[in-house]
C-alpha cells in the first residue's frame, strides 16, 4: 500500500474543508490533510525486490514529487 499526501506547507484545500466541517459539527480538529491510498499487488520475489519497484512507481507517477509526501506500507508491517 501507498499512502500519498500533500507535503507540508501545500495547501490543501481539500483537507481545509473537512477540517471546517469536522469543527462545525463540535469536533476539536486542528488539521486535516486528503491524500490517497493505491493499495498494489506485486510478484516480486523478495521485499527488498518489492521496495525499489514501489519506490520507482511513486517516482515516476503516483506521487507528485515537488508537491505530495509518499509513505509505502507492507501487509505484514
Amino acid at each position: 500500500m501507498v499512502v500519498v499526501r500533500p507535503k507540508d506547507g501545500i495547501l490543501d484545500p481539500q483537507g481545509d474543508a473537512v477540517r471546517h466541517s469536522l469543527r462545525k459539527l463540535g469536533f476539536d480538529v486542528s488539521s486535516a490533510r486528503i491524500g490517497r491510498v493505491v493499495d498494489l499487488e506485486l510478484s516480486a520475489t523478495d521485499r527488498e525486490e518489492a521496495q525499489a519497484q514501489v519506490q520507482r512507481m511513486c517516482s515516476e507517477l503516483l506521487a507528485n514529487p515537488l508537491i505530495e509526501s509518499f509513505e509505502i506500507r507492507f501487509e505484514d508491517e
